[in-house]
């Protein structure tokens, strides 16, 4: 069966009437366990290069917040989604998780350890803990692997199997897992041969092939097609019901964050401001950019019509950070309480749920 007859299609935002099957697909899923991610007040700044004139002037060195003030936490067996526009921060965020970035402060805790301040050699065993999916698969394939040996790399990193002929079994499992069926007709095939989401598979393989407990997904279906994607969700899915993998996933879709994921975190400019379970955030939003961000989502009732909230003007400057509540500027129903006091992640009053909180002083 082809992968597109195989996957399930990709959903529309739940609407209101819906509440019911949303209430049902959360009911069966798999409780989530112990906490294997803990972030708190994650801050990472990236200097910006002074010209002659401010050097010479000694002017003081400023910095780009992309992450600015992040806490969650993501237990084994869960999916949290990461929301928000292109440059508010996600992929800094995992990376700055990963280890790839160094955070300006905050803390990382991995499974009870605290990995924030480790080098480079106390990081590595833990990277096989610790994997990530990138958004390209092509880019993040090399072109003069066959898939054997991307799939292989990883364990000779980390010293996985004494020979070729141990590892084998290892990769045609990790290929059979991640959905390549039978292993044998793509193992020895370059990426150039493979389809999209085939190579996104592959990737995929080559993380799974060191058993991580948690996997970090930058947007691991936004280049593929239509038809392909929501296989490639499935499977981050499966991954999570039925190996107990932790899975946070950047993703600029709600419809596919509200189907998929147990909770929805939004970011904006390098802070989350609203958070909770996925049902929860897409059916009673309570921050005015959550509000926006569903109002251009299509849903499944043609006749459920709703004015789309386009947001004026441009996300404000990572290094000036508006005073106040940094979505003012763009807020259609900011006050000037928003303009100069900056609003704390808590329980909104019209919140059902307790573990639902908005960054929003009329919430």
């Amino acid at each position: 069966m082809s992968e597109f007859m195989a996957a399930r299609p990709a959903p529309s935002v739940p609407a209101a009437g819906a509440a019911d099957q949303v209430a049902a697909e959360a009911a069966v899923r798999q409780a989530p366990g112990d906490v294997l991610l803990d972030v708190r007040d994650l801050r990472t700044y990236y200097p910006v290069r002074r010209g002659l004139v401010q050097s010479v002037a000694r002017a003081p060195r400023r910095h780009v917040h992309a992450v600015d003030g992040v806490s969650f936490s993501l237990r084994r067996g869960e999916m949290v989604a990461l929301v928000g526009e292109s440059g508010c921060g996600k992929t800094s965020t995992l990376q700055t998780i990963l280890g790839m970035v160094k955070p300006t402060s905050g803390t990382v805790t991995l499974d009870g350890t605290d990995i924030t301040a480790l080098s480079e050699r106390q990081m590595r065993p833990l990277r096989r803990t610790i994997q990530m999916i990138y958004q390209d698969p092509y880019e993040s394939l090399d072109p003069r692997f066959r898939v054997r040996d991307t799939i292989e790399e990883p364990m000779l990193v980390h010293g996985i199997g004494s020979s070729r002929s141990e590892r084998l079994p290892l990769i045609a499992a990790a290929l059979e897992q991640a959905g390549l069926t039978p292993a044998e007709l793509f193992i020895d095939r370059y990426p150039h041969e493979l389809s999209g989401g085939q190579r996104q598979r592959v990737a995929i393989a080559a993380s799974l092939v060191l058993s991580p407990a948690l996997l970090l997904a930058d947007e691991p279906v936004s280049m593929l097609d239509v038809s392909v994607r929501a296989g490639v969700l499935a499977l981050l899915d499966s991954l999570r019901r039925d190996a107990d993998m932790a899975i946070l996933m950047i993703t600029h879709d709600l419809s596919t964050a509200a189907h998929f994921a147990d909770r929805i975190a939004v970011m904006y400019l390098g802070r989350i401001v609203e958070q909770g379970r996925a049902a929860d955030v897409v059916r009673d939003p309570q921050h005015p950019y959550t509000k926006a961000l569903l109002s251009v989502v299509p849903k499944r009732d043609p006749r459920d019509r709703t004015v789309p909230q386009i947001l004026t003007g441009e996300t404000p400057n990572p290094v000036d950070v508006p005073a106040g509540c940094r979505f003012h500027p763009r807020c259609p129903i900011a006050t000037d309480r928003c303009r100069t006091e900056d609003p704390a992640l808590r329980q909104p009053d019209a919140a059902a749920a307790g573990d639902h909180l908005a960054a929003c002083h009329l919430a």
